[in-house]
């Protein structure tokens, strides 16, 4: 039974490996097909190894070219300059061991375990008694110098040979030409330093069964007029000298000893010659590859030529062996693979000899046999194709790709799996807005480890003593601050001496104060605020932090779960503070309909689970992103700055205070009241912010919103941002179909995520956090997908054989 097995290798590379490798195995009478996924690794070593035994094999038949006649024109020694030391050093012996180390390399590269079970499942579905057309599809034209008949599997199954084809290709359509020969257009081309009389007798003693026409050294025009015939031709067969350019992509061939042709300037008549019906073009010359290429865009059925410079006896024992195999009407495969096998008697003399005859096939044409060569009824000459069961890959596949990657990654999402990525782009973007003015509404006071040792702190209980606050109040009292908020826990008395402090807290309508929340999660008992102190001027310290630490979300407002709880306050500190002085300029909270805090015009919309990066995440209370404002890049200086020990010793001017917000907190690294913020990555610059920084951060968000319009960060509602992710997920599909070239793919998929990145970023500076990680995700994900379904299918012909 014949089989027709295609290895589609892709478009990778030696250098880069080929990660998406296909094998489509199946059988002649029937419509029965197999396919099998795997992978090969870059293999450099080979690569190099391969070019090793090109430049032995080149250096040995340069030093032997006088003698033996080499069928190449352009000589070897005219490319590569070698010294004469080279050549005469170059034995036998070290070649042989050149060509094992390659057989065994080649070898150990097809063990891979990516590729292992393609093997596997070959040689489980075939039989030994098979003949098998073993077909390689590649763009890389070191993979095709390869010399793939020494892989172990060619040894098991005899009846087996392989051939070389293109990625892309597709059959002809053939009229049948009506000689009562087999016709072979026989060209003798320059025979300088060869003997090409001897092709001459090897195709004259078919005569009884075919018709042969030989053009002796012809003019390019004595050529074009005979591939132009319009009883057609079965075989194009040309002896003389030719050379491949090293990129394997062009091919010469010298017809005469003035002129040289490439194919492309045979290109019209070769199309016309196929289209009536050429089957067959044998080129029995030196380093063919680059022909075979350029008749592979022509969708020539079948060929052969010589990977490497042939020696002109190799080149005719090639040829008699094969003819006379061909007509005994073997299979053109098999007739091939014994007149290749048949050389290495010669390799004594002549040194890789059967490693350079290789069939380049056309998979959408069956080969056919010497005796369906002489059928002279139309349906027996007809050349046998494979029908395309291949499905198309329209604009309406790629959409349902794009559609159901997106859908599988919105899955994904949901389940919070991408969260953390999201969060670390949030941050990202954050660091790179940029930096914003000082907000001249709110002055900080920072309790430093200097102001830790003062001499009014000498009784202090925690980070700031009972006199100290006390003298802190009073040098602040007389220079009118529009509020005062003390970030820092005094949950016990004041002391006897400082009555006048409890005072204070309970009758300065300016003084606000914190306490914590208790947490029954954590058994933490949390903080009462100082005594006396009315609950509008309370304000809890809480605040949510992500499960990396990070400070991402503003914390307005909560009811606090636990009525034993020492802090019962519905509103944070800074919430409190930016409520007050907003009501001093004439703007009251209140909330919408759908229950949101609007201020003014401006409206707080609330923080949802499921909206932008937070997929898993609690939450409760009212929570809103934080928009840090950001000083020099340094959200450190987010305000104006003094210290306790300046402010006791009266440094402070009164323009300085004046209705303005003053905030007291401690900044000294001992205390520990450190968070990290999305600026934390940067640690050039600075790694945690103090608590006292962050409530001025919120302080400054809620009022710079109301009164200068400053914005807030939001996210695309589900929909949006379903429709935004599907979107990149259709870029990604997009750029595959339409580009399929391996180089233009990475290119237009680097622009398209260039231009995301930028996109978002754009828009995330605009005050809207779009999804970059899953966008980017989904647009290599269906990209991918769309590489991978056009790998298997696209432009390869289903073949199924007809008996």
């Amino acid at each position: 039974m014949s089989k027709l097995v295609i290895l589609n290798l892709g478009r990778g590379t030696l250098q880069d490996g080929f990660h998406f490798v296909t094998v489509q195995l199946q059988s002649e009478n029937n419509f029965k097909m197999s396919q099998f996924q795997g992978c090969l690794p870059a293999a450099p070593n080979l690569l190099d190894l391969y070019r090793r035994w090109q430049l032995l094999y080149d250096l040995i038949y340069s030093a032997r070219s006088i003698n033996i006649g080499l069928r190449q024109h352009k000589l070897i020694d005219e490319d590569i300059k070698i010294d004469e030391s080279d050549i005469t050093h170059v034995s036998d012996a070290e070649f042989d061991k050149v060509c094992q180390k390659l057989q065994k390399s080649l070898n150990n590269w097809l063990d891979y375990q990516g590729f292992r079970s393609i093997e596997f499942q070959l040689r489980t579905k075939l039989s030994k008694s098979d003949e098998i057309r073993f077909v390689i599809q590649t763009e890389d034209s070191y993979v095709r110098k390869l010399p793939w008949h020494v892989w172990r599997f060619f040894e098991d199954y005899r009846l087996a040979e392989v051939a070389l084809s293109p990625i892309e290709f597709e059959s002809e359509n053939q009229v049948i030409n009506s000689a009562l020969k087999v016709r072979i257009l026989a060209i003798l081309g320059n025979s300088t330093g060869i003997d090409t009389d001897a092709d001459k007798k090897f195709l004259e003693s078919l005569s009884s069964d075919a018709e042969t026409v030989f053009l002796v050294e012809p003019t390019r025009s004595e050529l074009n007029e005979q591939l132009w015939d319009k009883q057609g031709w079965d075989i194009l067969f040309f002896a003389g000298h030719s050379y491949s350019k090293d990129d394997g992509e062009t091919g010469y061939i010298h017809i005469n000893p003035s002129e040289r042709l490439a194919i492309s300037q045979l290109k019209n008549a070769l199309k016309k010659a196929i289209e009536r019906g050429l089957q067959l073009a044998i080129f029995n010359s030196c380093d063919g590859l680059g022909l075979a290429q350029q008749l592979d865009d022509l969708h020539i059925p079948q060929m052969i030529v010589m990977r490497e410079p042939v020696p002109d006896k190799v080149a005719q024992e090639f040829l008699k062996r094969f003819l006379k195999g061909f007509t005994d009407n073997k299979s053109f495969y098999l007739a091939v693979r014994e007149a290749r096998e048949q050389l290495q008697g010669l390799e004594s003399e002549f040194p890789g000899a059967s490693w350079l005859p290789v069939i380049c096939q056309n998979p959408a044409v069956v080969s056919p046999t010497w005796k369906e060569l002489q059928n002279r009824t139309k349906g027996d000459r007809q050349p046998r194709t494979l029908p395309v069961r291949q499905p198309k890959l329209n604009f309406k596949t790629v959409l349902m790709m794009s559609f159901l990657v997106t859908s599988l990654l919105m899955g994904v999402r949901w389940l919070g799996i991408l969260q953390a990525w999201e969060l670390q782009a949030f941050d990202h973007f954050m660091r790179l807005r940029s930096p914003e003015k000082q907000d001249k509404r709110i002055l900080i006071v920072t309790i430093t480890e200097d102001d830790l040792k003062l001499p009014e702190q000498k009784e202090r209980r925690g980070s700031l003593s009972d006199l100290a606050l006390a003298r802190l109040l009073e040098k602040l009292a007389p220079l009118q601050p529009k509020a005062i908020g003390l970030d820092i826990y005094r949950d016990e008395s004041s002391q006897p001496k400082q009555a006048s402090l409890a005072t204070q807290f309970k009758t300065d309508n300016r003084l606000f104060v914190i306490c914590k929340v208790k947490e029954r999660t954590n058994n933490r008992s949390g903080n009462s605020p100082p005594k006396g102190v009315p609950p509008e001027r309370q304000g809890f310290s809480d605040v949510v932090q992500d499960a990396d630490g990070v400070l991402r979300r503003h914390l307005l407002a909560m009811q606090p779960a636990d009525p034993t709880s020492p802090c019962t306050t519905p509103y944070a500190f800074n919430t409190q503070l930016a409520f007050y002085y907003l009501e001093k300029e004439g703007i009251n909270p209140k909330y919408t309909k759908a229950g949101d805090l609007q201020l003014g015009n401006v409206v707080f919309k609330r923080l949802r689970s499921h909206m932008g990066g937070y997929q898993q995440v609690d939450t409760g209370g009212y929570q809103i992103l934080l928009n840090y404002r950001s000083y020099h890049h340094s959200p450190l200086e987010i305000a104006p700055t003094v210290t306790l020990k300046e402010v006791l010793k009266g440094m402070l001017k009164p323009e300085q205070v004046k209705d303005r917000i003053v905030l007291i907190g401690v900044t000294a690294e001992s205390v520990r009241d450190y968070i990290p913020t999305p600026y934390s990555a940067q640690q050039e610059f600075y790694q945690k912010m103090p608590g006292v920084i962050m409530q001025a951060q919120m302080i400054s968000q809620i009022i710079s919103a109301v009164k200068d319009g400053r914005l807030l960060l939001s996210v695309l509602p589900v929909w949006g941002e379903v429709l935004w992710i599907c979107s990149w997920s259709f870029v990604g599909g997009f750029i595959v179909w339409r580009c399929r070239s391996g180089r233009l793919i990475i290119l237009g998929g680097g622009s398209a995520i260039g231009i995301l990145y930028f996109f978002c970023l754009i828009l995330f500076c605009s005050g809207i956090w779009v999804p970059l990680v899953p966008s980017a995700s989904v647009l290599v994900m269906t990209g991918g997908t769309v590489a991978i379904y056009l790998t298997s299918l696209q432009r390869q012909r289903q073949l199924i054989f007809k008996t």
